[in-house]
């Protein structure tokens, strides 16, 4: 079901607001919304719905929803989960347009709980309603005041001015962000918490955000996903209107899977998974709290850098070497300042260090004015598109602070385009003017560099070209169940591989006359569905000469095998040439996920996939530039690129390959189709690739990992 954003508007900007269940108690979960709304500016209406009083707070109550003159726009459930259907009626009734519902009680707890929530869920799309819950800690649009829920965070009024939207599937972890955010005075511009989901989703929230020009970047953190085409979709409106994603996703682990699927009755999904789909929309993962945090805030902060290159400048020579060894491991250039930028800075302090880092030393405390020529001489003769600044202790005086602080202000003025940051042991009231001069901070400057780092990273996503192929659904029917190899070579070459030729002989003599039709040396093979490692069981004989080495291989391919393995359904032997040319031996695969799909699976074959796990993975469909990047994230891609007088590898062919089994696999989404083609030979720049072995299985879901 695609996302209705316009849906949505009522849920994150309601004119009026009904609280049902409200209490004059205003630490009571039926209390805390109305106080929440007064206390935090809201316009619009706000309706107290109590039969047991006439006034709540300070504001005329009303028995039922059906007494309230006008529409309400949302309606906040805070009754005991029993009653949550009956209200839920009731909102219809009176015509409402989005409930939030904090009742619990349903899908988290027992199956008969998640078939209440289904009742609920299908009653409100009939009705035309969006849920937010049940089981949820509410929604807040913190511009308009309009808050939505019972967390403790909101009992102050929060900064008005933010631009961050935060999407949280539990409600928890939503408040202590916001919570966080007060207290370093950072803004946001909505809170979400969807809890159990029963209609409107984390998706629903990251496409409505991702489409509100009072957004600059959107903090996800996910517990699971029900929906895989609906995050997609979210994801694809997120990238098409620049709007970056720092994202949390839990479940790494199979005891981490676990937690999460029994905390929020979410399918999880497999972790490798949802790592694909964030690289592929250029998502930037976090995992912990302080690093989600740091990194959202700095992205709500700071300017995309137009190029990997920083310039460090420290207090201390030992951080820079810290800070440049950060640096390099996340991929950023640590270019050496321009020669005669070191000798204009050596004139000013002989002993400094001056190639990158810049180390102003101590002197900085006996002149005042060497840190903003050192910045200055930084940005103003290299082509950094960032810069760290570790001050240290150095602002602890309250005279230097408030030089430094002009000092900031003007670099940035003068350096609109450059990301500029700063870290050391700086006051709460020094990183509120430093960041509302769109100057982020840190600690440690590793914190800071990691920011860049997130930065430079969605910069570059959005620089690329993005759109996934159209892929029309396949209209043949592929054979079901695990097919041989002379049909999965069949179904590899349809998917648009380059395969190698064989041919199916089911005695001797016809071995023999598929051998002098394919030339020598040749190999031969058992074909049979039930094996799939054939080796294991004698089932490969390679390097055959002639005619007397097909005979006597044939015949000792079906004893062997007969023996090792007597269950097996033998189809007979394949028979091909024997392929010398060189090249590196990799493997695609096809694998499907419950929540996603068909997914593409890559890496080095050998070794290297079985004992590194060196692999890389893509959502299908994706074009010719995708797989290219995906080819790029293994760690052994070097062996592509030759090694110790080794020719580069065809990797264009490759990517060809993996691009169009990729379509192949949409195509054909109905038909569960799982392969593996290994080895996939890729040959030398320009001689292309070939598929030598493959496995494939038809309408049996599994996964390749």
């Amino acid at each position: 079901m695609a996302i209705d954003v316009a849906s949505l508007a009522p849920l994150f900007a309601p004119e009026s607001v009904a609280v049902i269940g409200a209490s004059s108690e205003p630490l009571k979960i039926g209390g805390r919304p109305i106080g929440f709304l007064k206390n935090n500016g809201y316009k619009g209406r706000i309706l107290p719905i109590n039969p047991k009083a006439s006034e709540i707070q300070g504001l005329p109550a009303f028995p039922t929803l059906g007494d309230v003159d006008g529409p309400v726009d949302l309606a906040i459930c805070a009754v005991p989960g029993a009653h949550a259907m009956a209200t839920l009626k009731a909102c219809a009734k009176k015509g409402v347009r989005s409930v939030v519902m904090f009742s619990a009680g349903f899908a988290e707890v027992s199956e008969e709980g998640r078939i209440a929530q289904a009742e609920m869920a299908s009653f409100a799309r009939q009705s035309g309603i969006r849920l937010m819950g049940p089981n949820c800690m509410g929604i807040a649009n913190v511009r308009t005041g309009m808050i939505a829920s019972f967390h403790p965070a909101f009992m102050f009024p929060q900064p008005k001015d933010g631009h961050i939207g935060l999407v949280s599937q539990s409600g928890a972890f939503g408040g202590h962000c916001m919570q966080m955010a007060r207290e370093r005075g950072v803004g946001f511009s909505y809170m979400v918490t969807t809890g159990n989901e029963a209609d409107v989703q984390a998706s629903d929230a990251l496409a409505y955000l991702a489409t509100d020009p009072h957004v600059a970047v959107i903090m996800l953190y996910l517990e699971g996903c029900r929906d895989g085409a609906r995050m997609i979709e979210a994801l694809e409106i997120a990238r098409r209107n620049n709007k970056p994603v720092v994202a949390i996703k839990l479940g790494r682990t199979d005891a981490g899977a676990k937690a999460a699927q029994s905390h929020t009755a979410a399918l999880a999904g497999a972790d490798n998974v949802f790592e694909a789909v964030f690289k592929q929309y250029g998502v930037y993962r976090a995992y912990n709290i302080e690093e989600f945090f740091d990194v959202g805030v700095a992205t709500s902060i700071g300017c995309m850098p137009r190029n990997n290159k920083v310039g460090l400048v420290t207090v201390s020579g030992g951080v820079g070497v810290l800070m440049a060894d950060d640096a390099a491991a996340r991929g950023l250039d640590v270019e050496e300042l321009p020669a005669a930028t070191q000798a204009k800075f050596k004139k000013l302090v002989p002993f400094a260090g001056v190639t990158n880092p810049l180390d102003v030393t101590g002197q900085i405390m006996n002149d005042r004015t060497l840190l903003e020529q050192a910045v200055n001489l930084v940005l103003d003769e290299s082509d950094y598109g960032s810069l760290v600044c570790f001050q240290g202790a150095s602002s602890a005086d309250p005279q230097f602070a408030a030089d430094q602080l002009a000092v900031w202000s003007r670099v940035k003025a003068r350096f609109p385009d450059r990301l500029v940051t700063v870290s050391g042991l700086l006051s709460a009231d020094f990183i509120k003017v430093l960041e509302a001069n769109g100057i982020p901070t840190s600690r440690d400057p590793t914190h800071s560099l990691r920011a860049i780092a997130a930065l430079h990273g969605f910069a570059k996503a959005f620089a690329e070209p993005f759109s996934r192929p159209h892929v029309a659904l396949a209209t043949q029917h592929l054979p079901s169940g695990s097919l041989n190899e002379i049909d999965a070579m069949a179904v590899l070459a349809h998917a648009g591989l380059d395969v190698v030729a064989e041919r199916l002989a089911t005695t001797a003599d016809a071995a023999v006359a598929a051998a002098d039709a394919a030339g020598y040396p040749c190999v031969m093979k058992v074909v049979s569905a039930d094996l799939v490692h054939k080796s294991d069981v004698g089932g490969v004989k390679l390097n055959l000469a002639d005619q007397h080495a097909v005979r006597a291989a044939f015949d000792d391919i079906m004893r062997s095998v007969k023996s090792a393995a007597p269950k097996a359904k033998l189809d007979g032997c394949l028979v091909a040439p024997m392929i010398t040319a060189r090249g590196i031996e990799t493997i695609i695969g096809v694998t499907q996920d419950p929540v996603f799909g068909p997914v593409v699976m890559f890496g080095l074959g050998g070794i290297f996939v079985e004992a590194l796990h060196d692999v890389a993975f893509r959502l299908a469909p994706f074009d010719d530039a995708e797989a290219h990047r995906m080819i790029r994230e293994i760690r052994t891609y070097k062996v592509l690129e030759g090694l110790r007088g080794a020719p580069a590898s065809d990797i264009d062919a490759l990517a060809k390959a993996l691009a169009a089994v990729s379509r192949f696999a949409a195509a054909n989404v109905g038909q569960q189709v799982s392969l593996e083609a290994n080895p996939f030979l890729v040959r030398p720049r320009g001689q292309g690739a070939i598929a030598l072995d493959a496995v494939v299985t038809v309408g049996v879901p599994a996964h390749i990992v």
